[in-house]
């Protein structure tokens, strides 16, 4: 009788005891190994979004803690509170969760904030957004997506089992054209997007999802808390709360924390928690955490002037480099600097990191292959002298990052705005 074990090979030693690997099948290997591969070819050896490490005193660009609300001392007490008082944090998924629970309690307080009827909680940004598609979209659903949504809107779609439609970057005519040739659907957008740090044209999109019978879909994760009024979003800030089918977001961004919101119709928040995977398999959020995201949501309430910092911060670091020449397109505390390809990207990190700055570099497939970029990602706690070395950094090193030949700059150069 033969053995249905794969082969063992490869002895090496563990803790003074001779242990063996499995070997790998071939299409496993293979992946494994152009990821070796991949990552040969860099200066550090490492993959590309992983430089220097940052040491005491280095500028660092690279949280989404846009309101500088980490470590609140507000929000560690809620938390702490919670769990010296709790009797107990029950591990379960929130479909077993009975009326007046702290999820509901906090979601009734989201909704509020928001001016929409319900919220729901989740685990994550990641998981409200693939949970939702499940939820709203099957094979028999167009969905039309912006080009550069998040990745867990596309991943989402293919939950579904949707057949998607894609429009060019914030393109109304091009959105207009697909919803005209393929019917009502859904439409998908981000408020402000995380790579470029550019805003959607809100207006236009949900006009058109509003005159075509289209459910719109807006991920606010990187406008909700940091715009509209007292952080409420971009949605509210432009009055179309009523004209907006969902809202989504992740608060691992503004409100410093790990989980996701969905804001909803009461309708729906009932039908969510038995109909998608993500709320049926997977545990709620524990009554410690969110006793720290309704503690964040008080300081993000009253934190106008942390909103008004953080905006005048963005502009004063966007309005220095358009200045020198980098070709800028963010409209918001996101600013993205495109040498293209990863190896000018490369040379682009290491110069900065060499210089104590620390940004985020964005690759595939976060981005297309060949628009690889470094992401500057502003809060409200740095100080204008921090922001004014960034740009005499950025200054200084433009002939040695070969700026100058960047598609991205030939495109400004050639499209002066």
């Amino acid at each position: 009788m033969s053995s249905t074990f794969p082969p063992i090979t490869l002895p090496y030693v563990q803790n003074g005891k001779i242990r063996f690997l499995l070997s790998v099948p071939d299409f496993l290997e293979r992946r494994l190994h152009d990821f070796d591969e991949a990552i040969k070819i860099r200066r550090n050896g490492k993959p590309l979004p992983v430089g220097k490490k940052p040491v005491h005193g280095s500028i660092i660009l690279q949280s989404n803690d846009y309101l500088n609300v980490t470590m609140h001392p507000d929000i560690t007490a809620a938390q702490i509170s919670k769990l010296e008082t709790a009797d107990k944090e029950l591990v379960m998924s929130a479909v077993f969760l009975h009326e007046g629970s702290d999820k509901e309690l906090f979601e009734t307080e989201m909704a509020k904030f928001t001016g929409f009827e319900s919220a729901i909680l989740c685990q994550s940004g990641w998981s409200a957004n693939i949970g939702l598609m499940q939820a709203i979209a099957n094979e028999n659903t167009p969905v039309y997506i912006d080009f550069l949504t998040h990745m867990s809107l596309w991943e989402g779609i293919k939950s579904a089992g949707a057949v998607f439609y894609a429009f060019m970057h914030n393109d109304v005519r091009h959105l207009e054209k697909l919803v005209q040739q393929h019917g009502k659907g859904i439409i998908l957008l981000d408020s402000l997007y995380s790579t470029l740090g550019d805003i959607a044209p809100l207006v236009e999109i949900i006009d058109i999802a509003n005159r075509y019978d289209c459910v719109s879909v807006v991920d606010e994760s990187h406008s909700l808390g940091t715009h509209g009024p007292h952080g409420s979003g971009l949605i509210a800030s432009l009055g179309l709360t009523d004209r907006v089918h969902f809202i989504t977001g992740s608060l691992a961004k503004a409100f410093a924390g790990r989980a996701g919101i969905i804001l909803c119709s009461k309708r729906f928040s009932q039908y969510f928690p038995f109909t998608a995977y993500s709320a049926i398999f997977s545990s709620t959020l524990l009554p410690h955490e969110i006793a720290g995201l309704s503690a964040t949501l008080k300081v993000i309430k009253e934190g106008d002037d942390r909103r008004k910092k953080l905006h005048e911060n963005a502009a004063f670091l966007r309005n220095g480099l358009k200045k020198m020449g980098y070709a800028i397109v963010s409209q918001s505390q996101i600013i993205a600097l495109e040498p293209g390809t990863e190896s000018q990207t490369e040379v682009l990190r290491d110069a900065l990191e060499e210089r104590n700055v620390f940004g985020s570099v964005f690759c595939a497939p976060a981005t297309p292959k060949n628009r690889t970029l470094m992401r500057l990602s502003v809060h409200s706690g740095i100080e204008k002298s921090d922001l004014q070395y960034v740009l005499d950094v950025c200054e200084a090193i433009r002939d040695e990052v070969d700026m100058w030949s960047w598609k991205s700059t030939k495109k400004r150069n050639s499209n002066p705005i």
